[in-house]
């Protein structure tokens, strides 16, 4: 280091120095105290805190709660404040309610009345704040209300005033029947009639409904209901300086029922009467938070159109349907009657909404026309069902049949078909066979058939000619009533005439001819109508033969089950006659002769019973069958005695003479004596076991010689009606054993 450099290191080391000792150390010092002064407020900070923590927050807890206190209280005495101003409302409400009452202002009164039952149905919604008044209070509010609902109900019978007799339900008690109704202004200045202040207060307090219900019932049972029942009564309006009367007034009945035109226009006339001087009032409803406007004639409509409606269509549409579709399109009139009174109704505001069910049913005319022509059907058919069967008419392939004339299915083809079949006739000519069937070839034969069955079928007729001209739908329901009405015969006549069918031979003989002729005509009844149905019953469904067989059987059965009977009886008389043996005992032979006089008796009763009633064809068979049962059972009676005398093939030789006279005899099918010859000649072709009695007889009075030429080697006459066996039993049973009838015996065989 240089001597030259020393001075400046001298003066830099000097400054050093002075900043540490002169500068630093000063500023070294004041921090210091103020450090010190810093940890002093920060002990006093410490210090304040603690005070604060341990005084002021314990009085800051107990002013929060005392805050907390008396903000409770004032909602206390808030609710109690609005409690005592509801209390006060309600008392308030009543005692202008009262003045009100006192001054006949009924609608002021009934608003109070509202009043005070809002204030205390407020008073009953606050929760934890019950009063025992409230109690008393509701009491009172019932009991006012009340009142109130009594004076009004005074007011409306001074109004409202109806004068009915004592008796009910007939044209008389209707025709004293009158509404009266007050025209005197009301004292409270309302629009209207005088009933308005009235009806007001009822709407208020929530009871104009069932005023007007009741009201609704009165006007439906002695007003609007005789209306529609009784074609007579007329409504009359009188008019006098206080009051109006409705009452009715007489006219000449109309035979017919009453037009559904003149019923609605009398139903208009009335209800026209009540929206002028009862129902044209503006009342305000109170429907809880809101007002609302109502309608009185809205109101009534509600409550009376739905059985007013019921009762026109019951009483008034259904019996204006035509009965013939012929008629139908006249029903255009009533349709458009019923639409103007509809409108005219919706126009007084006693209807609402689209179409109701009166016009409905008016529209759907034909629906109703179809369902109606096949109650009518079914009903009149069954009343032919149950009806007598023995009132009788005559049939015969000649009597001409009432059948309807229907036009011919081509008509339009009529003139092409008439050249060709001439054509074709002169062509065929010489191809013509002379031999031709009988016109009554295919015809029922003569008998008798109830008048009902001829009328029933007369009836299907008319309802499947009423079916050609109707619409599709209502043609097919026709269509198919008819097919009910002879399901229903087949059903109902062997139920509801089963005892005289099982006890009297006539009727069961008659029942088969019915069954019989009714099967007879629907052999063809579908047919002849096929082409004039509609296209939807041209497939093959239009057809009644499937039903044919059920009605023969039903005949056939019926008829049978009486033979049955008949072939009992026979049997039961002939089984008194001791088996027919030792006729030499005149007890014998007075029981077996008195078996045959019956069974002859029996047999004359049912010839005279079934004469003229039954086809000659079918009496003959059943006469027949019935001789040919007796004769059977007194053939085989006689061919199982093992002895008899001489004295005994007398008497029954007498017996058996009596049969073969008098048997004949009971063929009298027709009512022509000379007639019947005929017939009782023809016996041996119905009696079967004719040749085997009369072969009988000759047996009873030949000798062994006769009998043996008669068997003639198993060719005679008598082998072909008896065996061997029994000629053999006859003969053994007729002679005594000798050489000449071992003889014979062995030329039996």
């Amino acid at each position: 280091m240089s001597v030259a450099g020393s001075p400046i290191i001298g003066g830099e080391v000097c400054n050093v120095i002075t900043k540490k000792y002169s500068e630093f150390l000063p500023s070294l010092q004041s921090a210091e105290e103020l450090v010190a002064q810093v940890e002093r407020l920060a002990g006093s900070i410490d210090a304040l805190r603690a005070r604060i923590e341990s005084e002021v927050q314990r009085d800051l807890d107990v002013a929060v709660a005392e805050f907390t206190e008396l903000k409770q209280q004032l909602e206390r005495d808030t609710l109690v404040l609005s409690i005592l101003k509801k209390l006060q409302e309600f008392d308030t409400a009543i005692k202008e309610y009262n003045t009100a009452l006192l001054e006949k202002k009924y609608v002021a009164a009934a608003q109070q009345l509202e009043k005070a039952r809002r204030s205390l149905k407020t008073l009953e919604s606050r929760k934890g704040f019950e009063l025992k008044i409230l109690k008393a209070l509701g009491t009172e509010l019932t009991v006012q209300t009340q009142n109130m609902l009594y004076h009004l109900g005074e007011e409306w019978q001074k109004l409202v005033v109806w004068r009915l007799p004592p008796s009910k339900g007939s044209l008389e008690s209707a025709l004293a029947s009158e509404l009266h109704l007050c025209t005197v202004p009301s004292e409270e200045g309302l629009a209207g009639p005088p009933v308005a202040s009235v009806l007001q207060a009822f709407a208020v307090l929530g009871e104009l409904h069932s005023k007007l219900k009741t009201f609704g019932q009165l006007l439906l049972k002695h007003i609007l209901k005789p209306l529609i029942s009784y074609s007579s009564l007329r409504p009359l309006v009188e008019e006098q300086s206080d009051v109006v009367i409705l009452r009715f007034k007489s006219e000449e009945p109309n035979l017919d029922n009453t037009s559904p035109v003149e019923v609605f226009e009398k139903i208009k006339q009335i209800l026209e009467f009540l929206h002028k001087y009862l129902l044209n009032v503006p009342l305000e409803g109170v429907d809880d938070k809101k007002e609302c406007r109502v309608i009185l004639s809205e109101l009534l409509g509600d409550i009376i159109w739905e059985e007013l409606s019921d009762c026109l269509i019951q009483n008034c549409l259904v019996n204006s349907i035509p009965t013939n579709s012929s008629k139908l399109e006249q029903y255009v009139e009533v349709i458009k009657s019923t639409e103007e009174f509809e409108k005219a109704l919706k126009n007084m505001q006693f209807l609402k909404g689209d179409t109701t069910n009166l016009l409905k049913y008016a529209r759907n005319v034909n629906s109703h026309f179809a369902n109606k022509k096949c109650q009518d059907v079914i009903v009149a058919a069954r009343k032919l069902m149950t009806s007598e069967i023995h009132n009788t008419v005559k049939i015969s392939p000649d009597s001409s049949v009432a059948l309807p004339r229907l036009p011919d299915p081509g008509a339009g083809d009529h003139l092409k078909m008439e050249k060709t079949s001439k054509l074709l006739h002169n062509e065929m000519m010489i191809l013509e066979n002379d031999s031709k069937l009988s016109q009554h070839t295919f015809s029922l034969p003569a008998c008798r058939i109830s008048s009902s069955v001829e009328e029933l079928m007369d009836l299907a007729y008319q309802t499947l000619l009423e079916a050609t001209a109707s619409t599709d739908q209502c043609c097919i329901q026709l269509f198919y009533s008819v097919r009910n009405i002879f399901q229903l015969f087949y059903d109902v006549v062997p139920t509801y005439h089963k005892e005289n069918l099982q006890k009297l031979p006539q009727l069961a003989a008659i029942h088969h001819n019915n069954c019989m002729y009714i099967a007879h005509h629907l052999l063809t009844l579908g047919h002849q109508f096929r082409y004039r149905l509609t296209s939807i019953l041209c497939d093959g469904t239009a057809t009644f033969v499937d039903m044919v067989p059920g009605f023969r059987r039903l005949g056939m059965e019926c008829f049978l089950a009486q033979m049955r009977v008949q072939k009992g009886e026979i049997l039961e008389r002939l089984s008194s006659a001791r088996n027919f043996s030792n006729m030499d005992d005149e007890e014998n032979y007075c029981a077996a002769n008195k078996a045959i006089r019956q069974v002859l008796h029996q047999l004359k009763r049912l010839g005279k019973v079934w004469q003229d009633v039954l086809p000659v064809n079918v009496y003959c068979k059943a006469m027949g069958t019935l001789l040919n049962t007796a004769l059977t059972e007194i053939v085989t009676r006689i061919t199982a005695l093992e002895d008899i005398s001489a004295e005994d093939a007398d008497r029954l030789y007498s017996l058996c003479k009596t049969m073969v006279e008098e048997g004949p005899q009971v063929f009298t099918p027709l009512p022509e004596e000379d007639k019947n010859k005929k017939y009782q000649e023809e016996v041996p072709v119905y009696v079967q076991k004719w040749m085997t009695f009369k072969e009988l007889m000759i047996i009873l009075q030949a000798n062994l010689q006769e009998i043996v030429d008669q068997w003639a080697d198993g060719k005679g006459p008598l082998a072909a009606e008896f065996s061997p066996v029994e000629v053999k039993s006859l003969i053994r049973a007729l002679f005594q054993n000798t050489e000449r009838r071992a003889a014979a015996l062995a030329k039996i065989k």
